[in-house]
């Protein structure tokens, strides 16, 4: 999976998801499902962009220049 696209998820699953669960019921952990759904998002957006960090080239090769620098 390119790791644009693993990026451009959240977007999609906030903006895009939003009308098909704009409904006051049923209720999630005492939130509309609206709400709940935004929420989730907000936690898997900073889930996703952590795993895409780490699986970027640039930022794995920087991490290994920053390593051979201290030792």
């Amino acid at each position: 999976m390119s790791l644009r696209l693993l990026a451009a998820l959240p977007f999609i699953g906030i903006l895009l998801g939003v009308p098909f669960v704009n409904r006051t019921e049923p209720l999630v952990l005492g939130m509309p499902l609206v709400l709940a759904w935004i929420v989730m998002w907000v936690v898997l957006t900073a889930v996703i962009m952590g795993i895409v960090y780490r699986l970027d080239p640039v930022n794995r090769m920087s991490g290994e220049a920053d390593a051979e620098a201290r030792s």
